[in-house]
């Protein structure tokens, strides 16, 4: 006796989709299972703790460089 269209097509969608949920099933096990191989036989580094430079502040600006802002800020609005 034949099965009639709509059983084989549900067999066909129960058939598909449990093949791909045994898939990513295996698939997270085995992301899983290398991640804790690779964690317990290839730990992280620790990066040693140092101390960050002391930051000296420039107050000073070279006085060449501060004429040269001073002539281009009083160029431009002498412009406008």
């Amino acid at each position: 006796m034949q099965e009639s269209i709509i059983q084989q097509g549900v067999d066909l969608l129960i058939f598909g989709m449990g093949t791909v949920f045994v898939f990513l099933t295996v698939l997270v096990i085995a992301t899983l299972g290398m991640s804790s191989f690779i964690r317990r036989f290839f730990p992280d580094a620790v990066a040693p703790v140092t101390e960050p430079a002391p930051t000296t502040p420039s107050n000073s600006v070279d006085p060449r460089h501060l004429a040269i802002i001073k002539a281009a800020i009083e160029k431009h609005r002498n412009k406008q």
